[in-house]
């Protein structure tokens, strides 16, 4: 068994490896892991059922205040249109996220899991934030618990690593001050798994956070992972700075392979890593199906937060699957708990 990284350790392999190094020891690690030499992907939408959001941050280009003649709410049509179109493309799930809008109560969300699963039964619900769903619960006064509950009752399939951006207190006081804290969040995650549920577990890197802030988001996700193993995937991207209220450079390719294969070494009990090349385009994206990523990620039919800071990265079906085999790789359709479909 490969010896457990420390963040002391992980902090001097960063800082001492090239980003060549570095790739060939994760990409042995993914190798040890997943040895058949299949990429996986999913084909699905991103459904942003509103914009408007109370919480306001610093990194965001996509949100709309209350009242912004901007903002908006997807009506039960609107939505049926998405998911059908969705369905005709091939599509066999959804991932649901909005915002933390201060006039949709609880009610809504159940109606429109439940409007969905009616009309769709065969469309997984990937859907909601641990962000949406902590506010959700002290909103209506029950609790996350009960919110968990009562949305996987409606139709909610599993959940999404949405909102951990840098799960440090320092970095989520200075960009996103009114969300959920990181033990917040990760109470969410903890209780999600205890109700069955599958997530997601991501990382937004490059909001001006050190490297020592990147290794204890990395512990605090291996941590709970060991406590419930109930993280399919690790999912991490850069921040994108265009048309945000966040000044900080754009991080770099190298960057990027360099995170992401250390975050392949130190979660060593996440089975899946995943390459994002919704911001760093597909040839990068491409490049980390080397530096430890055995996921391709989505097709993305449809993406709204990272197109809203300028990026339009965009991959039809085979196109995605030419770049999994010009790599190397046989690329495999996929569910969310990573079940193989062909």
């Amino acid at each position: 068994m490969t010896q457990r990284l420390t963040p002391e350790a992980a902090r001097a392999l960063y800082e001492s490896q090239d980003v060549f190094a570095l790739g060939r020891m994760a990409h042995a690690r993914r190798l040890e892991l997943h040895p058949e030499p299949v990429v996986t992907y999913i084909v699905d939408r991103n459904i942003n059922y509103t914009n408007v959001c109370v919480s306001g941050c610093r990194f965001c280009a996509f949100f709309r205040a209350p009242g912004d003649p901007q903002g908006y709410v997807l009506s039960h049509g609107e939505l049926e249109a998405k998911v059908r179109e969705t369905v005709e493309l091939g599509g066999y799930q959804i991932l649901l996220q909005g915002g933390m809008h201060p006039d949709l109560g609880l009610d809504f969300y159940t109606d429109m899991l439940a409007f969905l699963k009616a009309r769709f039964p065969q469309v997984a619900i990937h859907g909601f934030s641990p962000t949406e769903i902590w506010y959700l619960g002290q909103a209506a006064g029950l609790g996350h618990a009960e919110v968990l509950r009562r949305l996987v009752a409606a139709g909610l399939d599993s959940i999404p690593g949405g909102g951990a951006e840098i799960l440090t207190e320092r970095m989520r006081a200075l960009v996103s001050p009114r969300k959920c804290t990181a033990a917040q969040w990760l109470e969410v995650m903890r209780e999600a798994h205890a109700q069955g549920l599958r997530t997601t577990a991501t990382m937004m890197f490059g909001q001006g956070e050190t490297l020592d802030e990147r290794i204890e988001h990395l512990d605090r996700l291996r941590a709970l992972q060991d406590r419930t193993g109930g993280f399919t995937a690790f999912i991490p991207w850069t921040f994108q700075p265009a048309n945000t209220r966040l000044a900080a450079p754009e991080a770099s390719a190298v960057d990027y392979l360099k995170t992401l294969a250390l975050a392949r070494l130190y979660l060593d009990n996440v089975a899946s890593v995943q390459a994002s090349w919704v911001t760093q385009g597909p040839m990068v994206g491409q490049l980390a199906l080397l530096w430890g990523a055995n996921d391709f990620g989505s097709t993305m039919i449809e993406e709204n937060v990272v197109a809203a800071a300028g990026v339009h990265f965009r991959l039809p079906e085979a196109e995605l699957r030419r770049l999994v085999e010009a790599a190397g790789f046989a690329p495999r359709r996929r569910t969310m708990d990573y079940t193989l479909l062909e």
